[in-house]
């Protein structure tokens, strides 16, 4: 028997849930390089949820899509983030709903008891960070993949490795 591989899932919609740091890395690495708008962010204070909706570069199919010859795939995903008690950060103006940001990746930092700050690294040293009362994160494709307008997938010193 062998494990699974990062490819396997390269023809289905992601669908997966972070409960603790190792689940984390696997969402953040999925998240990487996706693009968002200040007007797909939701902050839900009293479920103490927040959301956004991103476009992500899905890199589980990268390597196919190099093999076959066809352009890279985006698809829209919600990144949802359950037991926040607060939000904050810097790099970006929560007023300016056409503000576009770019995701670089997600980073907990525990405190005590499971709770903690979760952070989104967006480019250009902007983060939105999370107080949670502990890691759960749900990454869920909400649309079919579609041809990314650009020609090449996202370079970047991490996904490169």
């Amino acid at each position: 028997m062998t494990d699974a591989s990062f490819t396997d899932g390269a023809e289905k919609p992601v669908r997966l849930r972070a409960e603790c740091p190792e689940d984390l890395a696997v969402i953040s690495a999925l998240v990487q390089d996706a693009i968002g708008q200040n007007a797909e962010t939701s902050w839900q204070p009293k479920k103490h949820r927040f959301s956004l909706l991103i476009n992500r570069f899905r890199w589980e199919d990268k390597d196919m899509a190099k093999a076959q010859g066809r352009p890279f795939e985006r698809v829209q995903s919600t990144l949802v983030f359950e037991s926040a008690l607060k939000v904050g950060g810097e790099g970006l103006n929560p007023a300016d709903k056409e503000q576009i940001f770019a995701l670089l990746g997600l980073e907990f930092i525990p405190s005590e008891e499971g709770a903690g700050t979760l952070s989104l690294i967006l480019q250009g040293d902007g983060a939105i960070r999370l107080e949670v009362e502990c890691i759960d994160v749900a990454l869920t494709d909400v649309s079919r993949p579609y041809v990314a307008r650009a020609k090449h997938m996202p370079k970047h010193p991490v996904a490169d490795e």
